[in-house]
């Protein structure tokens, strides 16, 4: 005969085990609620940070100027500006490239492209018109062993006459610790242009969180740009320079050949006339109707036409604390 109390056995210890785990699992829930309602996140400083006004634009302001090595800036400019470095001592970079202007040519073009800008050069990430560089050091190598600029003198030739001069050698000694040489001519050349950035035109202003440093007909200008979708070639902080791309894809544009071009920058656009790669657009007005009917296949109107040009003089820039302007 079974003796044992009736809890410890029989049908009751099945359901009292269930009872049990049914009891266990709900004190487990509501241990799990009460520790995730009350536990925190780490913080986040993001989370809460006000997002810069030009993140949900495709184009990025230009507000300030690099820091770079100011002995080796100085010395570049005196480079830039050297006559010695060219074949018959007669064409600096500077003849082609006035700084005190608009960075470009200021005088009559002698040369097959129109002679682009020097201002935010450093932005590119491709230089000259067919994109054949990709540094300011191989571009400055490559523009003083051209025959135009050498005119058949020998590079050694260059550095020669350079290297006659005491206070060059000095200047270049306590910069580079060695002889005068084309690597370091060519790297200080390269580093005094990576400073000749435009900051604070209207439009960077704009994009800073300024919202009346725009004219409401050049925010027309600009929406029209990004509609017809100009911006998906000059984009970033250049706006533009920083893509290969044919020309001439619906109608005629310019001098046929070369049929694919780096896509220059606008910045400063309204300053350095005249436009394309053979010059061929005299004026801002010309250049906007005729990008439109060759890269678009669009016929802009007159009030289209002047509110892109109205939004492209909005990226005019400051250089050494004065507005860029066109030579003359």
């Amino acid at each position: 005969m079974d003796v044992r109390p009736p809890i410890l056995g029989g049908p009751f210890l099945p359901k009292l085990a269930r009872l049990l785990i049914s009891a266990a699992l709900l004190f487990g829930v509501v241990i799990a609620l009460i520790l995730f309602t009350t536990r925190r996140e780490p913080a986040n400083p993001l989370a809460s940070a006000p997002l810069a006004p030009w993140t949900s634009e495709p184009i990025q302001p230009l507000i300030e100027v690099p820091s770079l090595d100011v002995a080796k800036v100085a010395l570049g400019r005196k480079l830039f500006e050297d006559r010695r470095l060219s074949g018959r001592n007669n064409l600096p970079c500077a003849a082609c490239h006035d700084v005190g202007s608009n960075g470009s040519l200021s005088g009559n073009r002698t040369t097959r492209f129109d002679t682009p800008t020097i201002f935010n050069s450093a932005l590119n990430s491709r230089l000259g018109w067919q994109g054949m560089e990709w540094t300011l050091e191989q571009q400055a190598l490559a523009t003083i062993k051209s025959p135009m600029v050498s005119q058949g003198v020998a590079l050694q030739t260059m550095i020669d006459r350079l290297a006659q001069d005491s206070r060059m050698r000095q200047e270049f000694a306590a910069i580079y610790d060695r002889s005068i040489d084309i690597e370091g001519v060519v790297d200080a050349i390269a580093c005094y242009e990576r400073s000749l950035v435009t900051p604070g035109s209207r439009f960077d202003l704009w994009l800073a969180g300024n919202k009346s440093a725009m004219s409401e007909q050049a925010l027309r200008g600009y929406e029209r740009f990004k509609q017809l979708g100009c911006v998906s070639c000059h984009q970033g902080q250049n706006v533009g320079g920083n893509l290969l791309q044919k020309h001439g894809i619906f109608r005629p544009l310019a001098t046929p050949e070369p049929r694919i071009l780096r896509v220059p920058s606008l910045r400063n656009v309204a300053t350095t006339a005249p436009y394309f790669h053979d010059g061929s657009a005299r004026t801002l007005d010309q250049a906007v109707k005729k990008m439109a009917a060759s890269q678009l296949n669009v016929d802009l109107k007159p009030q289209e036409v002047s509110d892109l040009v109205a939004f492209l003089n909005m990226l005019t820039g400051n250089y050494a604390g004065q507005k860029v302007r066109a030579p003359g």
